[in-house]
């Protein structure tokens, strides 16, 4: 599967527009990154479970697209985006859409 930010993959066709292939994950933070995120908040810098938390929520949102789009029968997926919304407190959701295509 392809996957591209851009409306074309270079060197190929788009012979079809499918419809909009979508993933999402809903994560939560936990006590044990809570801690020593506020740990890490008093003296700064980057609060690196956080950034693991979301990275891996991303990829898996990713995931959750590329098997959407196989199921719509895609060779592609272009103008791939991601969103985020919070859920409830300490709870978000990401999100990864794009339009699925066809490709000759």
């Amino acid at each position: 599967m392809l996957i591209s930010n851009t409306d074309f993959i270079s060197g190929r066709e788009i012979v079809e527009v499918i419809d909009i292939a979508r993933g999402s994950t809903v994560r939560a933070r936990n006590i044990g990154r809570d801690i020593f995120a506020g740990l890490k908040n008093l003296v700064g810098g980057e609060i690196s479970e956080y950034t693991r938390l979301m990275a891996d929520a991303r990829e898996q949102a990713i995931g959750r697209m590329v098997a959407d789009a196989e199921s719509l029968g895609a060779d592609a997926v272009i103008n791939v985006r991601f969103t985020t919304a919070m859920v409830m407190q300490g709870c978000s959701e990401i999100l990864a859409y794009g339009t699925a295509v066809k490709l000759r």
